[in-house]
């Protein structure tokens, strides 16, 4: 079978497109469409949100955010969880947070959906580590386990229940092993 190429276009063309809904990342001169999230994932990912800024928000040490784009190094993605550090957080001119993120994050976080191509999620953690980004996970629900990524290059697999994360130094106050973020997937009370 004979598959056809497909067309690429640039970066600002890609920028000028309508927002789609999951949303469309930009990638080598391609768009490339992300996984509607399901249950495990959208579970994980608001409740992390909350934890991570429920620790450094009120403190204006970081903010993080869901499904926000960030755009640099020639691609324009849209991580899962992003946390800028609070005095890398774009403002406009009114002094509020700017729509448009042109930089890596400092702390990038993907969530594997089913059918989700883990190459290509762990590409996009290591480019965003490639642009400045202090550390990278990548969170397995169905296997129970968090890659960390660290701006060193020494990546670690953390799948014992009792292991206390990695975080970088921005979410230094966050102490939290692999079961208690995996039991945030657990329905109490059914």
């Amino acid at each position: 079978m004979v598959q056809t190429p497909q067309k690429t276009i640039t970066l600002e063309e890609f920028l000028k497109l309508p927002e789609t809904k999951p949303a469309g990342e930009y990638i080598d001169g391609q768009i490339i469409q992300k996984p509607m999230p399901q249950g495990k994932h959208s579970k994980l990912q608001g409740k992390f949100v909350t934890k991570i800024n429920d620790l450094v928000e009120e403190r204006r040490i970081a903010l993080a955010f869901p499904e926000l784009r960030c755009t640099f190094g020639g691609r324009s993605i849209v991580p899962d969880i992003t946390v800028f550090a609070w005095d890398r957080i774009p403002v406009d001119a009114n002094g509020e947070i700017a729509n448009v993120f042109n930089a890596a994050p400092d702390w990038t976080i993907e969530i594997l959906s089913p059918d989700q191509n883990q190459t290509k999620v762990t590409k996009n953690i290591l480019h965003c580590l490639d642009h400045g980004c202090l550390m990278g996970w990548l969170l397995d629900p169905d296997e129970k386990v968090v890659i960390v990524y660290p701006s060193d290059g020494r990546s670690q697999a953390f799948d014992e229940p009792e292991q206390v994360l990695s975080v970088p130094e921005i979410a230094s106050g966050l102490k939290l092993t692999v079961e208690n973020l995996f039991s945030w997937l657990q329905l109490e009370n059914r």
